[in-house]
């Protein structure tokens, strides 16, 4: 109890508290440390290529919205089809790195939040670094991410996601090639 109790002082008093977000309050802390960990757990998962892990944390469908990095509309798909999307491409001999901060939520409901939270990620495959494919084998991304999520009956799911990038560099064949 003596850990919980210092772990929402802190939080309570923290700079960012309330900035763009809900306060923190007694009755979202724990909610709040849930929901960042789930989106922090899924960029550890992805980067692990631990597919069953990262899927766990997705409703059974989930509205997407990645337009500004691969153009397209925002579509409602299965949570399959998002992982097997990212497990295609991220196969292989490519790498992935995501680091993401600044994290904001808002409640709607007692089980319904929005968190937006700054993003970076990282790709490296080899094979980009020949000449015919760019002479260059990373490609990163910064920008900003939306989670929607639910509290469901196996906890707390996200439900959208949207990421917009603000800046990207390095060589786009590395984001767009599957790492086979």
């Amino acid at each position: 109890m003596k850990h919980a109790t210092f772990a929402l002082a802190i939080l309570a008093t923290s700079a960012n508290a309330g900035q763009t977000g809900d306060p923190v309050t007694p009755d979202t802390v724990i909610d709040r440390l849930e929901l960042i960990r789930i989106a922090d757990a899924i960029d550890t998962a992805v980067d692990a290529k631990d597919w069953d892990a990262a899927r766990a944390f997705f409703t059974k469908e989930i509205t997407v919205d990645f337009t500004s990095l691969v153009g397209g509309a925002p579509a409602t798909i299965p949570a399959d089809g998002l992982i097997t999307g990212w497990a295609t491409n991220l196969a292989g001999e490519k790498e992935s790195f995501h680091l993401r901060g600044n994290h904001q939520i808002a409640f709607e409901t007692p089980d319904r939040a929005i968190m937006h939270s700054h993003g970076y990620a990282w790709n490296r495959m080899d094979s980009g670094a020949l000449v015919d494919n760019g002479g260059n084998a990373m490609w990163e991304v910064w920008g900003t991410y939306m989670h929607g999520f639910e509290r469901t009956e196996n906890g707390w799911r996200v439900n959208a996601m949207t990421f917009s990038a603000t800046a990207e560099r390095g060589n786009t064949y590395v984001r767009d090639t599957p790492g086979g």
